[in-house]
């Protein structure tokens, strides 16, 4: 059976493919989206990497109901498709607010996409969407010689939005009434039907996962390459004294209860690093990401992801400074949510290329990263810093309804003034920040996808087994 497939765009790109579409004449438009690929095992991700509007006075005709345009325009944009490997969907607008596809659409579809297919050539899925005036949107694919509609179409905006097929299919779970009584069904329906990537089993990601599955989430998966050890038990939420004395793997720990607990989550664990191509392509399929963890170089990897596959990020930070004689000096924290395509944990200052590399050489060749510390090659090197579970349960929890508040949003201010929040336990703050500024370094690579070796990343590239 055919994975689903999943059409993703950053907040920016929506917003210009509206504007484009909707331009106040109540007519219909059209455009080309070119989109890179995760083909995956559990669904496939359309990643929009450029829209490539078709202008109105090319069209040869436009109406409330109907937009045609010369084939020939699109001659370019199909070469660089052919020549890149790329899938191509053809969005146009329904101004009327006509939620489906209409007899019109289905006959130019019949003849535009097997076109494109023969066109392209490389093994890529290509379809139509249509959008409405409110930006709500939905799709097909051409498989084979049939139509399938598109499973999610998403935007990682400073909103998020999830459009699914069939929504409103779903009941809503017993265990989940209380939080449909404060989000809606639809919300609660999304939340059924979301793949969640959360990174680390530890600190923070103990208890995200615990959120997560109460809330209902449809699929987890937990990435962490390490077992248990007794220091760990007093902050690992459902963890024994045994697990650590057998040296069960974190993940295995956390999955385990997700299956006692028994409320229809399916988690995925994935005892390995974060920089296996293997993790890779399965956090790639996800919907969202959550940073549970304080490597640099990790923290940059899932930064990359986001922008490569067009998936919002949420970056938990935790500081607890503890000074001589037990005195602590500061308990503080920063969720900081990373739109595809806008600034980075780079750009906003939390780390530069050089720490990511330092981070690198520590993982990959510890003898030489030491070599170089002691040289002064590397500066700013801390030990393990003391952990505790309230305030990771905290930054934990306000990570978690950061996510919630941008999926179904109850703030008075826009998301936007609330790109990053700092939260101090010492001096009884919460403190937001707005989106501002653009990452030089990744803002680039916005929906290209998979690429050889992944992320432009050699250390990602795959030996070929002899």
């Amino acid at each position: 059976m055919p994975v689903a497939v999943n059409l993703a765009f950053s907040g920016d790109q929506h917003e210009h493919l509206k504007a484009f579409l909707f331009p106040g004449d109540n007519k219909e438009a059209v455009a080309l989206l070119l989109c890179g690929r995760r083909d995956g095992d559990r669904r496939h991700r359309l990643t929009v990497r450029e829209i490539h509007e078709i202008p109105y006075e090319y069209c040869l005709k436009r109406t409330t109901t109907l937009v045609t345009w010369s084939p020939d325009y699109i001659d370019g944009f199909l070469e660089r498709a052919a020549s890149e490997g790329l899938s191509v969907i053809k969005v146009h607008s329904h101004p009327n607010g006509y939620a489906a596809f209409s007899k019109t659409d289905d006959d130019g579809d019949r003849r535009l996409l097997p076109m494109i297919r023969g066109w392209v050539e490389a093994d890529a899925i290509h379809g139509s969407a249509v959008m409405l005036p409110d930006g709500q949107m939905f799709g097909r694919v051409l498989r084979g010689k049939e139509f399938e509609p598109i499973d999610c179409i998403s935007v990682a905006g400073d909103d998020l939005h999830f459009w699914y097929a069939n929504m409103g299919k779903g009941a809503v779970p017993s265990f989940a009434a209380s939080h449909a009584q404060a989000f809606a069904d639809g919300t609660i329906e999304r939340l059924q039907r979301l793949s969640v990537a959360i990174i680390g089993a530890s600190g923070t990601g103990s208890p995200t996962v615990e959120q997560f599955m109460r809330l209902g989430v449809g699929e987890i998966v937990n990435v962490d390459p390490d077992v248990m050890e007794d220091r760990n038990v007093n902050r690992i939420l459902n963890s024994t004294m045994t697990d650590a004395e057998q040296g069960h793997a974190k993940v295995d720990v956390l999955a385990d209860a997700v299956k006692r607990v028994g409320l229809g989550t399916r988690i995925i664990p994935i005892k390995k690093n974060l920089w296996d191509p293997e993790v890779v392509r399965a956090v790639a399929q996800c919907d969202i990401v959550f940073g549970c963890m304080d490597s640099i170089d990790g923290r940059y990897l899932l930064n990359a992801i986001s922008t490569f596959y067009n998936i919002p990020y949420f970056d938990i930070g935790i500081r607890l400074v503890a000074g001589d004689k037990g005195r602590i000096r500061e308990v503080c924290g920063t969720v900081n949510y990373l739109r595809p395509g806008r600034s980075s944990l780079m750009s906003r200052g939390l780390f530069t290329m050089q720490d990511v590399a330092a981070a690198g050489l520590a993982r990959n060749d510890s003898d030489a990263h030491d070599r170089q510390v002691k040289d002064g090659y590397i500066r700013g090197v801390q030990g393990r810093r003391p952990a505790v579970i309230s305030v990771n349960m905290f930054g934990s929890s306000l990570a978690v309804n950061e996510f919630l508040a941008r999926l179904h949003p109850f703030r008075e201010e826009p998301n936007s003034e609330h790109a990053a929040v700092t939260f101090s336990l010492a001096s009884m703050e919460l403190i937001s920040e707005p989106e501002e500024g653009i990452c030089p370094i990744l803002s680039r690579s916005v929906g290209r996808g998979d690429q050889v070796p992944f992320l432009g990343l050699m250390e990602l590239a795959e030996r070929r087994r002899a």
